[in-house]
């Protein structure tokens, strides 16, 4: 009977020893669900590199719960049902804790209502349409560090108030991501006592805008505001320089430096009058965080001149995210996804590449960057952004 005792109570012991350390040794996953093949590629692997540099500090430090964290990869290509396909795919994995998604809003929009119903985590750092986050769902389970077009219509519209700007045209793409910027644009426009002329719409993989462009210009438009994807950003740009009117100003959305626009230019991009939305920039981030940022990328991909980074924003906001759900996930001790969203919303003060979050999130309010945190910058004569002066 001793020895019988004996044998089971090691077995129970072995068996245990093995569970447990089995379990150490598993994985906790975030999918990352972006664009890696259609018109924003440049966004997508921006958003990945900022994944995987946040990842490769959590696990150098013994990863999330005692175990090491580990990426899915997800291409939505652009297409919502695609990216609806993704996150059912991503749902089955029982150590997934979160969902980054982006590059566009049709997309993440699209995936709201699967998200929810698998409950799962959304973290966005590239998608800025407004209802993204005003989602109407309850819990809410979507918290972004990106750009929000209620408050990117205002900075976009000051920044033409701060030129003398009268009248402008907005040039937007015939998406939800468009419609959301043509309300906040409106809005802003009437506070500001700015005269909307014209509004043009432009779909996806449209090849001309002649007579957009010849009625903009029949409307006195001083200046275009412009919401498009690299594609058809280039489209437009391309149009004006057939038609002489590169000195006419650009004021464009973020959506062109989320894919290969400058390679698809007719025209030399210092020649242009354009100016590009921007939330991160590491000329305009000079801090510690940020430096130290750079130096993991130089180490991980390459030496290379910080201006020539692609999308860098998508990068910070990507990294951002990923360390507060670190932090979320560490003062909540659990990967549960009910636990993470209230520590996300009582997050505290947290210091990350963009700036100081204080806080990040509350229960009502899932977005961390306004309108004061967004600046303008322009291409140089390589094709790669610069900050505006006076940001």
């Amino acid at each position: 009977m001793r020895l019988r005792f004996t044998f089971w109570f090691l077995t129970l012991m072995t068996l245990s020893f093995h569970s447990n350390g089995s379990e150490a040794s598993t994985p906790l996953y975030i999918g990352i669900d972006a664009d890696f093949s259609a018109v924003a590629v440049d966004g997508g692997v921006a958003i990945k590199r900022g994944v995987e540099l946040a990842v490769d500090e959590i696990n150098k430090k013994g990863g999330l719960l005692g175990r090491p964290l580990n990426i899915i990869l997800k291409d939505h290509r652009g297409n919502p049902a695609r990216g609806i396909h993704n996150i059912e795919q991503l749902a089955t994995n029982g150590d997934l804790i979160a969902v980054i998604g982006g590059v566009h809003t049709p997309v993440a929009l699209a995936e709201l209502e699967s998200i929810h119903q698998l409950n799962l985590l959304y973290l966005v750092p590239w998608a800025a349409g407004t209802q993204v986050v005003d989602n109407q769902y309850a819990p809410n389970n979507v918290f972004r560090v990106s750009v929000r077009d209620a408050e990117a219509g205002k900075v976009l519209i000051q920044h033409a108030a701060s030129r003398g700007i009268k009248r402008v045209a907005l040039v937007l793409e015939r998406t939800g991501w468009g419609r959301s910027n043509e309300a906040s644009l409106t809005l802003a426009a009437a506070e500001m006592g700015i005269t909307i002329t014209t509004t043009r719409w432009i779909n996806w993989q449209q090849k001309k805008f002649e007579e957009d462009i010849s009625a903009i210009k029949s409307d006195k438009a001083e200046a275009i505001i412009l919401v498009a994807n690299a594609p058809e950003g280039a489209v437009v740009v391309n149009e004006l320089a057939a038609q002489n009117l590169t000195a006419l100003p650009v004021i464009s959305h973020w959506g062109i430096a989320s894919g290969n626009f400058i390679e698809r230019l007719n025209v030399e991009p210092d020649l242009l009058n354009l100016s590009v939305l921007q939330t991160f920039h590491f000329d305009h981030q000079k801090h510690t965080k940020a430096q130290q940022l750079l130096e993991a990328y130089h180490s991980k991909y390459g030496l290379v001149d910080p201006k020539s980074i692609p999308a860098v924003t998508g990068i910070a906001h990507a990294y951002d995210l990923v360390n507060m759900l670190a932090k979320a996930v560490a003062k909540a001790g659990s990967h549960d996804v009910n636990a993470l969203r209230n520590s996300l919303e009582d997050l505290g003060s947290f210091e990350g590449v963009i700036k100081t979050y204080d806080p990040a999130f509350t229960p009502t309010q899932h977005d961390a960057l306004m309108a004061k945190d967004y600046f303008m910058a322009s291409f140089d004569k390589k094709g790669n952004l610069v900050v505006l002066e006076n940001q």
